[in-house]
């Protein structure tokens, strides 16, 4: 039986583009030992904002996606959802400057978002799957620690159905208020125990993870389909650090591939 598409979810993109007049350039202050701290945060802004565009403007992750693609990303799945899910919605509002530059940022409770180059070689990986290949799309996704709920949306555009699992509550509370603006029916966020998995809608064509262990829980590659993949930050075989492994899944077991090194938050049992 043929899978129906995923429904891609409507995201409120406010596409405003703000004009910007060429002005005279200024002398130069005389320097000071000490700069005024609204004069030093005026300026900060001044470098750092995308001069003409606002963070709604689609052309801001557009840019993104370019730079993204000039990396070696080769998915154009996943450009095509980075183009539409506002990064800096998923950020604090002090941080949303910085949300579509390549970097990883505060989400508080010691986690971070990704950088959005990670995010995108993981569900890169993620579509190499067998299952992934002749769906196109990662079919029913299981994302293990749901964060600000970033990656979450990325991948409402690219599966047919997402379970994502949050072990802390005011991050899981969090991920709840930023995609509730959304109609995803297809999307289902749990407060639980990560390493667990999530039994009731296994098995997964799809399992990606946002923390890193020593290993692959058990219960993961036994929630996992076959014809799945598993794509997870993990020990490099003989501890020199951690890489993303991937796990292809079929009827005569598992076998494991290490791409390039990472550096993930701990993966962590329990709930918080």
């Amino acid at each position: 039986m043929s899978q129906q598409p995923p429904r891609a979810p409507r995201f409120p993109l406010a596409l405003d583009q703000v004009g910007r007049s060429a002005t005279p350039a200024k002398p130069r202050e005389p320097l000071r030992p000490q700069r005024h701290l609204h004069e030093a945060a005026r300026d900060a802004r001044a470098q750092t904002v995308p001069q003409g565009l606002g963070l709604d403007s689609a052309l801001v992750r557009q840019r993104m996606v370019q730079r993204l693609r000039a990396e070696g990303i080769q998915c154009e799945p996943v450009f095509a959802a980075m183009a539409q899910v506002p990064r800096h919605a998923f950020v604090d509002t002090a941080l949303a400057i910085q949300a579509y530059e390549d970097t990883s940022l505060p989400i508080g409770h010691g986690q971070t978002i990704s950088k959005p180059s990670v995010v995108a070689r993981m569900i890169e990986l993620a579509f190499g799957g067998a299952n992934a290949r002749a769906q196109g799309q990662l079919g029913r996704c299981l994302e293990v620690g749901t964060g600000c709920g970033y990656q979450t949306a990325l991948l409402a555009h690219l599966a047919r159905q997402v379970i994502s699992v949050e072990r802390l509550k005011p991050l899981f509370d969090k991920a709840s208020a930023n995609l509730s603006a959304w109609r995803l029916d297809h999307v289902r966020l749990v407060y639980g125990d990560g390493m667990l998995g999530h039994a009731p809608n296994a098995p997964y064509d799809t399992i990606i993870a946002a923390a890193g262990g020593d290993d692959l829980p058990e219960h993961w590659l036994t929630q996992l389909a076959v014809g799945g993949r598993l794509v997870a930050p993990m020990q490099r075989s003989g501890g020199r650090g951690q890489v993303l492994v991937v796990m292809d899944k079929s009827e005569r077991g598992c076998v494991r591939t290490e791409h390039e090194g990472v550096h993930f938050v701990p993966l962590k049992s329990g709930i918080l």
